[in-house]
């Protein structure tokens, strides 16, 4: 088997409960709105959380398991739409368990059924939120984490 260079990816990415969730999406969906909140509602619930990576994340194949960090260049910088770049408290790498898609409003599901989405060749579960609806978003999320969104 070959060894394939890590992939830099357009994503955020945090740790929440020891699990990591890359967050995709097109430009200006509010990806890392979406991260901080995350990060947000888990600490609020006594949860471990970190930001790992806001807009790019390095994506490499370790094994089975597919890590993201984030590049040197940007490690520790977060982007806040209306204010600017700010430093945020971050993990330097994590593994991946969930990929959190955003889309549009309508394409989310009421009762969606298990979908999942291929990382470095990994198959890794599929959430799709809704774009601009963090709060939302945040309780798909912990939800498909099994943590109470309550």
């Amino acid at each position: 088997m070959s060894h394939r260079a890590p992939l830099n990816r357009h994503c955020c990415v945090v740790e929440i409960g020891g699990a990591g969730v890359m967050i995709e999406g097109p430009s200006g969906a509010g990806k890392t709105s979406l991260a901080l909140g995350l990060v947000d509602a888990a600490a609020r619930r006594g949860i471990a959380a970190n930001f790992v990576a806001d807009d790019q994340a390095i994506v490499e194949r370790r094994g089975h398991v597919v890590t993201a960090s984030a590049p040197q260049t940007i490690a520790g910088l977060a982007e806040i739409r209306g204010h600017g770049i700010v430093p945020v408290a971050h993990k330097p790498s994590c593994a991946v368990a969930l990929v959190a898609r955003l889309v549009a409003d309508e394409t989310v599901g009421r009762m969606p059924g298990e979908k999942t989405a291929t990382v470095e060749g990994i198959e890794l579960p599929l959430v799709e939120v809704p774009v601009r609806h963090e709060a939302q978003a945040v309780r798909i999320v912990l939800a498909s984490l099994h943590i109470s969104v309550v």
